[in-house]
């Protein structure tokens, strides 16, 4: 299998400095899906450099902010021309299905589209009143500089388009990180950037691990900003490597989220059925690997059997496979590591006294096709509560643990007790109710009588270690942005402030 040039350094595509290499996986079967370039040090370097003279040297961050919103919807317009493909890509990269895939690129898209509305519609500076018709003072928002981009693994050109639209909307220049283990569909993007008439130095691409790449991205002097998403450990040590060049940092770094459950949520077979299923949804969309999964169910009492029998009974149905296969719901977690964990996590629920509902082993190969990939069954545990690791760190796979409330205070209590605060739930048939906890929840999204839905309009990001800043959303675009006051006497005279 050849190589393919992923890395793109000013204007060119590229192998890597030093010749490394590495193996994209297929997670289905575990077959090498691609072969792609290994950066290094070196190349991230030559990126920064060629990110660096496009931003102090170039056009782009110059640019008018019309021409800029035209091409990020001419990307829009691409990413559609290519929307097959690059959900095919995405499926077979990441294992999730290929619908799930399609869905990825209508909101990349989307993405692309609300930030080109956004840059048109704004007014040329906040007039400032200084008390005086001799002076007009106007604040103004300009480019933060070169933005060094990290992206995950589960959604690779989701979370990249969160970044790249936003930062070329202010008229930054960028180098991308993708994750290691699936760059595939960040690559395509590149492609499309090009082809869409972004001038050369400003998007540039290195593909290869986060140490050496990402760790020098987050320390590098020539980088004015590092947006990282990822998980908690990874999060804190690119904050610790670009505080002695003092760069902006923004940091989306997961969630241990809660989806509250009342009773009234179940009081009739309609609304039972709408809180079951939404709560499948919540937690094993893409078997389980989104930091906003809804992993932790909190649910009353009063209808805590019922539930939980029927959720882990339809949960034991859900039909896994390749993504492109017809029929398939869910597919393979990403790597044979991911599966690991997941295993080990499930283990160490049952040793400190969790309930298994379902799920809680691989499936037999009979069940599962093709039957060598990284495939866990989902999993229901009962019996939780916050002092197992299952309910207290991220898991990242399909794992629903189950805790219980008898009041208001208890569930709001619960749903708070954790060190992320990314989002949240709440599923009660009580308007009032549902609202007045949603206003109680620590977390940065608090959806009612829904999970996972985002607007691209409103901002994303979490409460205490889910992270700093926010992505989407008029603040999306002031994190790629400096703020300037601009003060202007427009009757200059001498002060004569010293008597000499």
């Amino acid at each position: 299998m050849s190589v393919i040039e992923s890395m793109h350094i000013n204007g060119v595509w590229r192998s890597a400095t030093a010749g490394g290499t590495r193996d994209v996986l297929d997670p289905a079967d575990a077959s090498v899906l691609a072969v792609v370039a290994e950066g290094d040090a070196d190349d991230t370097d030559a990126a920064v450099a060629a990110a660096r003279d496009a931003f102090d040297n170039g056009p782009w961050p110059g640019t008018p902010a019309t021409e800029r919103a035209g091409l990020l919807r001419r990307v829009a317009d691409l990413l559609q021309r290519d929307r097959e493909e690059i959900a095919l890509t995405e499926s077979r990269d990441t294992g999730k299905t290929l619908e799930e895939g399609r869905v990825d690129v209508d909101d990349v898209t989307a993405a692309f589209r609300y930030f080109a509305d956004l840059i048109v519609n704004e007014s040329g500076g906040r007039v400032v009143d200084a008390g005086s018709a001799d002076v007009h003072s106007v604040v103004v928002h300009e480019p933060v500089g070169v933005c060094a981009m990290i992206t995950p693994w589960n959604y690779p050109l989701l979370q990249a388009s969160w970044k790249v639209a936003p930062a070329l909307a202010a008229g930054n220049t960028f180098v991308l990180k993708p994750s290691e283990v699936t760059p595939l569909s960040t690559v395509h993007l590149l492609r499309l950037l090009a082809e869409a008439g972004l001038p050369t130095g400003v998007a540039n691409l290195v593909t290869g691990a986060g140490n050496p790449v990402g760790a020098r991205l987050a320390e590098h002097p020539g980088v004015d900003l590092v947006s990282f998403t990822g998980g908690l450990a990874s999060g804190t040590k690119v904050a610790q490597a670009a505080a002695p060049t003092v760069k902006k940092v923004a940091l989306e770094l997961g969630g241990k989220n809660p989806n509250v459950v009342f009773a009234d949520a179940c009081d009739t077979d309609e609304r039972f059925d709408h809180a079951v299923d939404q709560a499948l949804n919540a937690a094993f969309i893409h078997s389980g690997q989104v930091c906003s999964a809804g992993a932790r169910l909190v649910i009353e009492e009063s209808v805590r059997s019922r539930f939980v029998t029927e959720l882990a009974e339809r949960a034991s149905r859900i039909r896994l496979g390749r993504g492109t296969e017809d029929g398939v719901e869910c597919g393979p977690l990403v790597s044979e590591q991911q599966l690991a964990k997941t295993e080990a996590y499930v283990a160490s629920a049952l040793a400190q006294g969790a309930t298994l509902r379902c799920g809680g082993e691989r499936p037999k190969p009979s069940e599962v096709r093709p039957a060598s990939g990284y495939f866990y069954c989902p999993t229901v545990l009962d019996d939780c509560d916050r002092s197992m690791r299952v309910v207290r760190e991220e898991t990242f796979g399909p794992i629903l643990t189950v805790e219980t409330f008898r009041t208001e205070d208890e569930a709001v209590a619960l749903a708070n007790d954790t060190d992320y605060g990314l989002a949240g739930a709440v599923f009660s048939s009580d308007t009032a109710r549902a609202r007045r906890i949603a206003a109680r929840l620590r977390h940065g999204t608090v959806w009612i009588n829904d999970f996972h839905p985002y607007l691209p309009q409103a901002e994303w990001g979490g409460f205490g270690k889910s992270g700093v800043g926010r992505e989407l959303g008029p603040h999306g675009l002031a994190e790629y942005r400096e703020t300037k006051h601009v003060y202007e006497n427009l009757r200059p005279a001498p002060v004569r402030w010293f008597a000499g």
